[in-house]
């Protein structure tokens, strides 16, 4: 698959795409409603990625490059689009915007060629720790799950979904989105998890 060298930049603090998770949008800004516009008549990429923790005018090393594979126009020059995640990217350089009212970077996906396969690390990670930790964190957080649903849900979509829901702060976030492989997500966010929990309760530590 060829992917763009150059896309359109969406800067979203504590919003996270995965390869192929389904971001849900609502466009209302006017300089993203142009470059909703802008997208929709060309290849439909977007570039998700948040604002650096340091500098909120400038923006995180790595993002996730989208698709809009679902759009609908509404009133007063709004829109909602579901953005499917292709891959990740570094940013390389942010160009001269002259002719465009939102952001354009030139990027490169050299370090995550295998975010366009299926991963290949599910046979490694430990679902069934997964979904006990998930289990303590949302009797800790007071929030109900669907098991059924869960239970027949991809592991991938699993993991990257519980990511993207998370309440952790952009700097954790950012880091679960660098993790190397969904292993290391998997890993990073119950460790993330069982900390908030023990902090709260001693007690409660997971195995």
């Amino acid at each position: 698959m060829s992917l763009p060298s150059s896309i359109p930049i969406f800067p979203l603090e504590g919003l996270l795409l995965f390869p192929r998770a389904v971001l849900p949008l609502h466009i209302f800004e006017p300089r993203y409603v142009a470059m909703v516009d802008a997208a929709l008549k060309t290849d439909r990429h977007i570039g998700v990625i948040q604002p650096a923790l340091e500098d909120k005018e400038s923006l995180e090393k790595v993002g996730t490059l989208g698709r809009i594979t679902h759009f609908e126009e509404l009133p007063k020059n709004r829109y909602m689009i579901g953005l499917t995640g292709i891959s990740r990217f570094h940013l390389v350089k942010e160009r001269e915007s002259i002719d465009t009212p939102f952001r354009v970077a030139n990027v490169n996906y050299r370090d995550f060629r295998n975010d366009l396969d299926e991963p290949d690390e599910l046979s490694e990670l430990d679902r069934r720790r997964f979904e006990k930790v998930l289990k303590n964190y949302a009797q800790f957080a007071e929030f109900e799950l669907d098991w059924s649903e869960i239970k027949d849900t991809e592991t991938e979509d699993l993991v990257n979904s519980c990511v993207m829901a998370s309440p952790y702060p952009a700097r954790e976030r950012q880091a679960l989105l660098e993790a190397a492989t969904l292993k290391e997500r998997a890993e990073m966010l119950m460790a993330l998890a069982e900390v908030e929990m023990s902090r709260s309760d001693p007690t409660q530590r997971m195995q």
